[in-house]
């Protein structure tokens, strides 16, 4: 005889729906505070499981982004602060696809 091991399903459903909040980013970023404020308010989720591990890369993305944001802001020139917002896009761009590739191979991310 071989031993099986057990898997229990979990519902990836809400990362989804997280992430396609979080790649709506051009909509005035309004999508991605919505996102931060439900991944917040999940408090019910198991800790060390695939779900939980997502929902941190994703605050983590997002509040990553946010500082990019603010200093591209409040550098005065121009030619500085464009290529710091061009930068954060990219870096929260590359954190979504990352991320939601992940989700969809069920590999917890770190």
């Amino acid at each position: 005889m071989t031993e099986t091991e057990v898997y229990t399903a979990e519902d990836l459903s809400l990362g989804h729906f997280l992430y396609a909040l979080m790649s709506a980013f051009p909509l005035f970023f309004l999508p991605v505070f919505f996102s931060l404020i439900i991944n917040i308010s999940q408090t019910n989720i198991a800790s060390r499981s695939l779900l939980s591990s997502h929902l941190r890369w994703q605050r983590n993305s997002i509040t990553g982004l946010i500082p990019l944001l603010i200093i591209g802001y409040f550098i005065p020139q121009l030619w500085l602060s464009v290529p710091v917002f061009l930068f954060a896009l990219l870096w929260f761009s590359y954190r979504i696809f990352k991320g939601w590739l992940g989700l969809n191979d069920s590999v917890s991310m770190y």
